[in-house]
């Protein structure tokens, strides 16, 4: 990456960037491997059963039908773990991607819970962010998904949510392409300006609600896959091999709005082309070099037939005609700060900074008992 991907970036007096920099700092702090990792890891799984027993579940965990939370499925089976997988749909999942759920779901023998959003509502908000003109579109997609993990855990008193996500593979990403995912302010400031139906149904958590789930129902987020050697590639083969997942051929690309965002409107628009993250991620845990991802950058990031079905179907989705969506096109870019965001709930109620620790002191004490 260099200042046209990232305005931002700093090079040291060795040519390396801060992100590379920021990562080797922070892998040490994150990922634990070898002997290490499955000591803690085994610690977690057993600490979660333990809590599980008596539940119908030990945990809950998204389940996209992406790489990471395949991998995630296979292995909580294999540790014994008992999870409820939970699938988001926001009206957007491909066909591949719908069989990918049916084959993991079939095959490891797990309940599975799926969140339908509500369209026109989902399609509303969709819409004033086009017009809001900012970057990080898929921001009410990754709200909504972590708003109804910790809601519906909350409902059936699930204490752990396992995620896919994972420092080696996901950890590169420039503060310039996205924006917090939490910031109900944000969003509804967004969609207050541009949108134009009530959003009675989608599934909003301000911070003092998640606080709420984290300090007060001791809802713990896991992210197993930082704890084992993963390797994206030997990865794929493994999950082709047991449960016949097919490959997106791109990162997040389960989605069709996802792989139209990321391989059309984040290039054309914004000038942003995320392999350059998620192959620098690559490069930086050892997993390919950098001389590989340079020439996988000289293919194209989007099929161009794909591209234009894709295109075809997200226009009528959303309503747009070309000349519309055109005009959102060359709109000029706004900085998402413009609509202001939300303060951390410790400056608005500064007694919660002793507060919240003395309830988690008295929950470790009544689980101790």
């Amino acid at each position: 990456m260099d200042n046209h991907d990232d305005p931002q970036i700093k090079f040291d007096s060795r040519g390396v960037c801060n992100h590379c920099n920021r990562y080797h700092d922070e892998e040490k702090i994150y990922v634990f491997k070898g002997e290490e990792g499955k000591h803690k890891l085994h610690e977690i799984i057993e600490k979660v059963k333990h809590d599980g027993k008596g539940r119908q579940y030990d945990c809950i965990m998204g389940l996209s039908g992406g790489v990471d939370s395949t991998y995630l499925a296979y292995m909580c089976k294999q540790w014994g773990i008992r999870p409820l997988a939970v699938h988001f749909d926001n009206g957007w999942n491909s066909e591949l991607a719908v069989k990918n759920i049916e084959n993991i779901v079939h095959k490891l023998s797990l309940d599975l819970y799926t969140y339908v959003i509500n369209w026109e509502e989902f399609r509303d908000l969709q819409i004033a962010y086009f017009k809001a003109s900012v970057i990080d579109i898929e921001v009410p997609t990754d709200h909504a998904i972590f708003a109804a993990m910790y809601q519906l855990a909350g409902q059936k008193n699930i204490k752990y949510i396992f995620s896919g996500n994972n420092f080696v593979t996901e950890s590169f990403l420039p503060e310039s392409w996205i924006h917090n995912k939490f910031d109900e302010v944000n969003i509804r400031n967004i969609h207050k300006k541009f949108g134009s139906i009530p959003l009675t149904t989608f599934p909003f958590m301000d911070s003092k609600v998640r606080r709420y789930y984290i300090d007060i129902k001791g809802i713990k987020r896991v992210t197993p896959l930082n704890y084992i050697d993963y390797n994206k590639s030997e990865v794929k083969k493994l999950i082709q091999e047991k449960l016949e997942w097919k490959d997106y051929g791109g990162k997040h690309y389960e989605s069709i709005f996802t792989r139209f965002y990321q391989g059309y409107i984040l290039p054309r628009k914004f000038g942003v082309d995320k392999r350059k993250a998620h192959l620098s991620n690559l490069i930086c845990s050892g997993q390919i070099t950098r001389e590989q991802a340079l020439e996988e950058l000289k293919a194209p990031c989007y099929d161009p037939e794909q591209c234009a079905i894709d295109k075809e179907y997200v226009l009528k989705k959303l309503g747009f005609s070309d000349e519309y969506f055109e005009e959102l096109m060359n709109m000029p870019i706004v900085d998402w700060k413009t609509f202001g965001e939300e303060t951390p709930i410790y400056k608005r109620i500064p007694v919660l900074k002793v507060f919240l620790p003395m309830v988690n002191i008295w929950r470790r004490w009544r689980t101790s008992m």
